[in-house]
C-alpha cells in the first residue's frame, strides 16, 4: 500500500442484499448476519406488491427466490408472506435469525432491524425498473419513509443514513424533486446486446430492442454523472475494470463512488487503489477483514 493509500479512510462496506453469500438475499437472516459482521451499511432492492406495500425483492418475478411463481406485483402482502423466500439457498438458518416463515421483509421491517442495531448504519435503496407501477414506486417509497420519520434534508431516519439509487435515469430525475442530489446514486454498467438477448431468452428483434433501451439508459446515466447532477456514481466492478480512465475522471470531479458487487480480493484491492468510497459486496466479513491495516 502506498503512502497516499494509507492516509485515506477505508472504503465503507455495504452488504449487498444483506450478507447474501451466507444466507438467501433480502432475508432477515442475511441482514442480521451483515449487521453482526460489522457492515457499515446494507443495500436492498424494492418492488411494490399489488396492495402497494414496499417489499424487498430484486426480481419482478417470484420464481428465482421463492417457492412462488409469477409477478410480485400480482400478489398482496399477505400472499407474499405465505411464501418461502429462504429454502432455495440450501442453508440452515440459526435460531437467533428467526424461523423460515419470518424471513420475508418489507421496507419497514428492514428499518426496524437497522434501528435495533444500536449504531449508525447506512441504507442504500435501489428502485427497480421497469416497474408496472412506473414512478409510483419512488413516490410510495418516499411516502413510507416519511411516515417512519425520515428527514429529506439530511436523509436520516433515527440512526439510519439513507441513499437512493437506480439504473433508470427517469427514476433518478424523479427522485431529485424530493431528495437532495448528494443522497442519490446513478447506477451504470455496460450493456452487451448479445448478452442481454441470451440472458432474457429473447429473439434477435425483441432482444435487440430491449438492449437498445438499456444502452440508451446507460448513456444517459453516464451523462448524469458527467454533469454532476447526482452526488454518487454507482458503477459495477466490471465497468470499473473496463473504464478506469472514466472512473478516475469522475473521482477527480468530486463524485462519491459506490461500486458493486465487489467480492474478489483483487477487485477490493483495485477499489482501494482508486480511492473508491463505498464497496457493495455479498461478503461483508471477508471484505472488512481485507481492509484491516496490516
Amino acid at each position: 500500500m502506498t503512502t497516499d493509500e494509507s492516509l485515506r479512510p477505508r472504503p465503507l462496506v455495504y452488504a449487498h442484499r444483506g450478507a447474501s453469500a451466507d444466507f438467501a438475499e433480502h432475508t432477515r437472516a442475511a441482514y442480521l448476519r451483515a449487521l453482526a459482521d460489522g457492515a457499515d451499511g446494507v443495500e436492498c432492492d424494492v418492488q411494490l406488491s399489488r396492495d402497494q406495500h414496499v417489499v424487498l425483492l430484486h426480481d419482478a418475478n417470484l420464481d428465482r427466490t421463492s417457492d412462488g411463481t409469477g409477478p410480485v406485483a400480482e400478489r398482496t402482502i399477505n400472499q407474499l408472506r405465505l411464501l418461502d423466500f429462504s429454502s432455495w439457498k440450501g442453508v440452515r438458518i440459526p435460531e437467533e435469525y428467526g424461523p423460515r416463515s419470518d424471513q420475508f421483509l418489507t421496507l419497514p421491517d428492514l428499518l426496524d432491524l437497522l434501528r435495533d442495531s444500536g449504531r449508525d448504519i447506512g441504507l442504500a435503496i435501489e428502485l427497480k425498473h421497469p416497474s408496472p407501477y412506473q414512478l409510483k414506486l419512488e413516490d410510495r417509497v418516499l411516502e413510507v419513509l416519511r411516515a417512519e420519520g425520515w428527514d429529506p434534508r439530511t436523509s436520516r431516519l433515527d440512526n439510519i443514513s439513507i441513499t437512493f439509487m437506480s439504473f433508470s435515469p427517469d427514476a433518478v430525475r424523479h427522485l431529485r424533486k424530493a431528495v437532495p442530489p448528494d443522497f442519490i446514486c446513478q447506477l451504470v454498467d455496460d450493456v452487451n446486446v448479445a448478452g442481454i438477448r441470451e440472458e432474457l431468452g429473447l429473439g434477435p428483434l425483441t432482444g435487440g430492442a430491449v438492449a437498445n433501451v438499456m444502452k440508451a439508459a446507460q448513456l444517459e446515466g453516464e451523462r448524469i454523472i458527467n454533469d454532476c447532477e447526482v452526488g454518487i456514481a454507482g458503477p459495477g466492478i466490471g465497468y470499473v475494470r473496463e473504464h478506469t480512465g472514466t472512473v478516475r475522471r469522475w473521482l477527480d470531479s468530486g463524485r462519491r463512488f459506490r461500486v458493486w458487487t465487489v467480492d474478489a480480493e483483487k477487485d477490493v484491492a483495485l477499489c482501494i487503489g482508486l480511492g473508491i468510497h463505498e464497496i457493495t459486496t455479498n461478503r461483508p466479513a471477508q471484505v472488512l477483514a481485507q481492509l484491516q491495516p496490516a
